[in-house]
């Protein structure tokens, strides 16, 4: 088996590529993502392109310093309408954003950048379309409450193969890219390596 490295501190991604046979070892690239987004985003750059610079930018990083393995960098974002919406860093902010979310539809970003020797050999940015019900503040502060810390800050505040698909009225594309790494598409790309048979 190739040792394929994941350039991403998320235990999510680690645990979807793990439980599809993409054994991998993590290495974080502690890439500034605000900063970037921030960057990006005075620049007019739209939230998909934002999405895939920091993918390919975390996977160039680990790359450079991991030469032969493959790697993979991967970035998720919520764009509603068009204004990126970055994971929450506390219960406030997650609040703040169910609450800016309520009622409306917003694009779930996932993309994902495959390197080898500091080169890209593979990228794919991928959206899926997602339309909130309408509550109450009561019942958005409520559905916090079922959520552990660890689930709030890895989800984008909601766990779409969980509690917090109840929120939707109506979901359209890909669940493994509303998780954040469509792993399906990964693998199919691996198995022209044979990397994966």
């Amino acid at each position: 088996m190739v040792n394929i490295i994941l350039a991403s501190k998320s235990k999510i991604r680690a645990k979807i590529l793990n439980n599809n046979g993409i054994n991998c070892t993590v290495v974080p690239s502690n890439v500034d993502e605000n900063v970037i987004k921030e960057t990006l985003t005075k620049k007019k750059i739209s939230p998909e392109i934002v999405s895939k610079n920091l993918a390919e930018l975390k996977a160039r990083k680990v790359s450079q310093i991991n030469h032969g393995k493959i790697v993979i960098g991967a970035d998720s974002l919520i764009d509603l309408n068009g204004k990126i919406i970055s994971k929450p860093r506390d219960r406030k902010e997650a609040i703040k954003i169910l609450k800016n979310l309520n009622n409306k539809t917003h694009y779930l970003i996932s993309s994902v950048a495959v390197f080898k020797d500091s080169n890209m050999i593979w990228n794919l940015t991928d959206k899926a379309k997602l339309t909130m019900k309408n509550f109450s503040d009561q019942e958005l502060e409520e559905y916090l409450k079922k959520i552990s810390d660890d689930d709030l800050y890895a989800y984008n505040v909601y766990q779409i193969e969980g509690l917090g698909k109840s929120l939707f009225f109506k979901i359209e594309g890909d669940y493994e890219t509303i998780m954040g790494l469509p792993v399906k598409k990964i693998k199919d790309y691996f198995k022209t390596l044979d990397i994966l048979k």
